[in-house]
């Protein structure tokens, strides 16, 4: 992750130990049989919208808890995945051993949240809590525990749908909207921190549309309300009652700043999670960013706005369409564009399959590329380790940059795949041009101003003119994200 996504460490909060390349948050435990309650009391009747003040007061806050804590849910989701073998562990004066662990694979569960969001007993959480899960149960407010199912999925925003396998009415609470949601507003949380069931906590909106991951499919709620490991999957409600957010996140480096989904995202996709099970989305197959005034300057664009192609993924819509890098893709449809988030989520709303024409600026003329949209798919996230420092040979003078040959040592030691070809970045200054343009060690320099660099010697001799004042557009490789990106490089005077 660059320097341009959010500079802390996410802690998703759940516990879940079948959740692969993600923190989960919580505390794992053996996982005995859990048998479904047989006996019920009398069903509870739906909550009705709560309607509290909006100023902060302890009648206000206690009402909306009273009357939604019964649709808050524990989640138990248990997994029968192996237990794979620990890394080898070297003791002090004795042998290379590894950690002991039991040769059959070994049931386990983890503990999160959810809230039922109809009477018929469907609940919505966050994807990571149930990912894997062989078996799920839910423990409702009034102790009873009742088999659940998973009935959809949508791993790219961190939501899930579960329900109960009970046909009896439940309470379930109010949907708020969250495109309503104003900073400064107080919010309430309910959850299952730690194995605490059914706590409590209120703080306010920090800030609406957080980007925390390498998607413009995420944008969080952010919050000081606290929330903690075992909260994943609860509500964020409003002071009237009303489900405005998912908690799913928090911030390991500090204690009050959590992150919840909106809940209105949520809300787009229920209809497909109930019929479908998973979210389809449309996908043309190119990475894009936004025009900034440095970028349109450095390609000479005709404007800032639409969102420019960095990489066409070989055999896409995209590619099979004709769409080349350093397109600027200004409309889709007549619609016109303001950037790449605006891009990304007009093509995710629209159905595979369907034919969508984008209106293109390629080096100063206008055209149009009609393509058909394939399916849009889920995308990993790598974890890889930082590998040790490769030892520089060139120096990019005033960018701050050392390169070096993308030779077979520095292939293995970044782990690059085949067919890039460019200079390895081996240092990058602290403080530097190249620095703030978010060009880490281990990046691969592909171009300098669309010139292609295929050794030390042309990255030489396409820098050695730089002077202060400059702007430079750097295409680099990024392994960390497997993806192509355009950088603009100010050289400023320092």
């Amino acid at each position: 992750m660059t320097r341009r996504f959010l500079a802390v460490t996410i802690v998703l909060t759940a516990t879940v130990a079948f959740f692969v390349g993600l923190v989960v948050a919580g505390t794992m435990v053996p996982s005995p049989a859990a048998s479904a309650a047989t006996t019920a009391p009398e069903p509870a009747r739906p909550v009705e919208r709560a309607m509290a003040p909006a100023a902060p007061g302890a009648a206000s806050f206690a009402d909306i808890a009273e009357r939604l804590n019964p649709t808050v849910v524990n989640i138990d989701a248990a997994s029968r995945a192996a237990v794979q073998p620990r890394r080898r562990t070297l003791l002090p004066d004795g042998p290379d051993v590894f950690d002991r662990q039991p040769r059959d694979p070994e049931p386990r569960r983890g503990a999160g949240t959810g809230f039922i969001i109809d009477a018929s007993g469907f609940i919505l959480t966050n994807h990571h809590v149930i990912d894997g899960a062989d078996r799920i149960v839910v423990r409702l407010a009034d102790g009873r525990q009742l088999r659940a199912e998973a009935i959809g999925a949508d791993p790219d925003t961190d939501i899930a749908l579960v329900r109960i396998a009970e046909n009896r009415p439940f309470p379930f609470a109010p949907l708020g909207d969250s495109d309503a949601l104003r900073v400064g507003e107080w919010v309430l949380a309910i959850g299952n921190p730690l194995a605490y069931e059914h706590t409590v906590t209120v703080g306010v909106v920090s800030f609406i549309g957080r980007k925390l991951f390498d998607s413009s499919l995420d944008r969080y709620i952010q919050t000081d309300a606290a929330i903690n490991f075992g909260n994943s999957g609860g509500p964020l409600i409003n002071a009237r009652g009303e489900v405005i957010g998912i908690n799913a996140a928090i911030s390991s480096r500090a204690s009050n700043i959590g992150f919840a989904v909106p809940i209105n995202q949520a809300r787009a996709i229920l209809p497909q999670l109930r019929t479908r099970g998973r979210v389809l989305r449309g996908y043309i197959g190119v990475t894009l960013r936004d025009v900034d005034p440095d970028m349109q300057r450095s390609l000479r664009l005709p404007s800032s706005s639409g969102a420019l192609v960095q990489d066409v993924t070989p055999g896409s819509p995209g590619a099979r369409a004709g769409l080349r890098t350093y397109d600027l893709i200004v409309g889709v449809d007549g619609r016109q564009m303001s950037g790449n988030e605006a891009l990304i989520q007009t093509i995710a709303a629209r159905e595979p399959g369907s034919a969508t024409t984008l209106q293109v600026v390629r080096d100063g003329r206008s055209l149009s590329v009609t393509l058909k949209l394939a399916e849009r798919p889920v995308r990993e996230r790598r974890t890889d380790a930082e590998p040790r420092p490769l030892p520089s040979s060139q120096d990019g003078s005033l960018l701050g940059i050392s390169v070096r040959e993308l030779d077979a040592d520095a292939t293995e030691r970044y782990r690059l795949p085949g067919g890039i070809r460019g200079v390895v970045v081996a240092r990058v200054e602290p403080m530097s041009p190249g620095f703030d343009a978010a060009i880490e060690r281990g990046h691969v320099i592909l171009e300098v101003n669309r010139q292609p660099v295929q050794n030390a010697n042309d990255y030489r001799r396409l820098t050695a003119g730089v002077r202060p004042g400059d702007i430079l557009a750097i295409y680099v490789y990024k392994p960390e994200l497997n993806q192509r990106i355009l950088e603009t490089v100010r050289v400023d005077a320092r």
